[in-house]
């Protein structure tokens, strides 16, 4: 007798970890129950999906949603909901909210926020600060929590670790792997009259230029491989960074970010202006090829959207008064997608960079591959639709993306977590039902 299933996806190629193969994969009790050859199994609701391809889960480990404190920007519903409607089906949140999360009621407080609001599952990062070190290693495995995350620069308050000293004993208390922004904060510090001087964002790159990005990275890799913890740096955004990681993949992985492999300088200041600033920089298309050549290599882990909204009145404040950040959460997949349909990756590269490498880097629980007993987390694309980014598109609050007006192919069809159909063809299908992600090491 056949097997009954919650959901049934039929007639698409999936990317497994034996390889594309076209099968029916059902689903019971949120979890991958079979996979195979074309059935007629019997299922509560079945999903047709001949000319698609179906992909594990795609994971963004990087976002800001703003939730509490600066809600005018975003919060965790909007973000969760352009997640969804992107083909995201999980999220891993940072720390630089109002009040900053640097304590274990601050994770529970979002936890509990995202309860019942979240169209996506979520996890939330532990901000490092000098007045939390000796607790790190404790409230790391508090429920949700995705682990510490460290500000070299470009933060404020008590976000910012800047000195080596207290950058040793945060990287000293605890195991799990620690996420950094490497930006050397003296540099910044002294170089800011560059970016005064020019009154234009064409002076970013110049301002926070590649030696203070190294700078960072190297003093990060030194005290960790002092320390035997594992690190993973952040937006990744210069060659010179990318040579030197590659040779110290014991204790460091990498990211990078789709604007980093897609935008240059100067044109994307010219032609967007502030909508371009983020930190670290949008750099020249040198710089860019280099991104390239080290996801080609391996050298990269992992892509991240940093997700960081502000609002248009925000962000027309004259530079450098403008706030750096920029949506992406919603736009990472197809603009990835249409990366793969020029040749530039492949799609079991981009599930590399977006489903295992999260899983493997933060030992993730169920997520990130199709494979029988993980969680029923897919996201489902159609890698020939031809479609059109648009700000009236985005769910984020601040209702912008750099990407407005950008053509792409490749787009996501639907997005399946734990069994449940929650987007499909750019429409909400449930409620919100996001769950923390669990992890294997708490």
């Amino acid at each position: 007798m056949p097997q009954t299933f919650d959901l049934l996806l039929k007639g698409a190629y999936a990317v497994t970890p034996s390889g594309i193969v076209l099968a029916d994969i059902g689903v019971v009790d949120g979890k991958i129950a079979a996979i195979g050859a074309p059935s007629t199994s019997v299922a509560r609701q079945v999903m047709n999906l001949h000319g698609l391809t179906i992909l594990p889960g795609l994971i963004d480990t990087q976002v800001h949603f703003r939730e509490p404190g600066l809600e005018h920007k975003e919060d965790l519903a909007t973000g969760t909901m352009g997640a969804a409607l992107g083909g995201v089906t999980g999220i891993f949140e940072m720390p630089n909210t109002k009040p900053s999360a640097t304590t274990a009621a601050a994770i529970a407080d979002k936890v509990a926020r995202a309860h019942g609001r979240a169209w996506v599952d979520y996890a939330f990062f532990l901000g490092a600060a000098a007045d939390n070190v000796d607790h790190l290693g404790d409230w790391e495995n508090e429920p949700g929590c995705a682990g510490v995350k460290v500000f070299m620069g470009s933060s404020t308050g008590s976000l910012l670790v800047s000195d080596d000293a207290t950058l040793a004993k945060v990287l000293a208390n605890g195991k799990r792997r620690v996420a950094v922004h490497c930006e050397d904060e003296d540099r910044l510090v002294a170089r800011k009259h560059i970016a005064v001087e020019a009154a234009h964002p064409r002076a970013h790159p110049v301002w926070r230029d590649e030696q203070s990005a190294l700078i960072a990275t190297q003093r990060l890799v030194a005290l960790a491989e002092a320390a035997r913890r594992p690190v993973h740096v952040l937006h990744v955004t210069t060659a010179q960074e990318m040579e030197f990681l590659a040779h110290h993949k014991d204790w460091a992985t990498v990211e990078t970010t789709p604007q980093h492999l897609t935008l240059a300088a100067p044109e994307c200041y010219e032609r967007l202006g502030t909508l371009a600033q983020m930190n670290p920089p949008i750099r020249d298309a040198t710089h860019r090829d280099a991104l390239w050549k080290a996801v080609n290599d391996g050298i990269v882990d992992v892509l991240g959207s940093d997700h960081a909204p502000h609002t248009m009145d925000e962000k027309a404040k004259p530079y450098p008064e403008s706030p750096s950040g920029m949506t992406g959460v919603q736009t990472i997949v197809p603009i990835m997608l249409d990366h793969v349909h020029n040749g530039r990756l492949s799609i079991q590269r981009l599930v590399d960079l977006m489903a295992y490498g999260p899983a493997r880097i933060y030992n993730t629980r169920g997520k990130g591959r199709i494979a029988v007993g993980y969680d029923a987390d897919f996201t489902i694309v159609d890698e020939k639709a031809e479609r059109t980014i648009a700000n009236h598109w985005i769910a984020s609050r601040s209702g912008w993306t750099p990407f407005d007006g950008v053509k792409v192919t490749g787009w996501p069809h639907a997005t399946v977590i734990r069994g449940h159909v929650v987007m499909r063809e750019d429409e909400l299908l449930a409620p919100p039902l996001g769950e923390p992600i669990r992890f294997l090491n708490v």
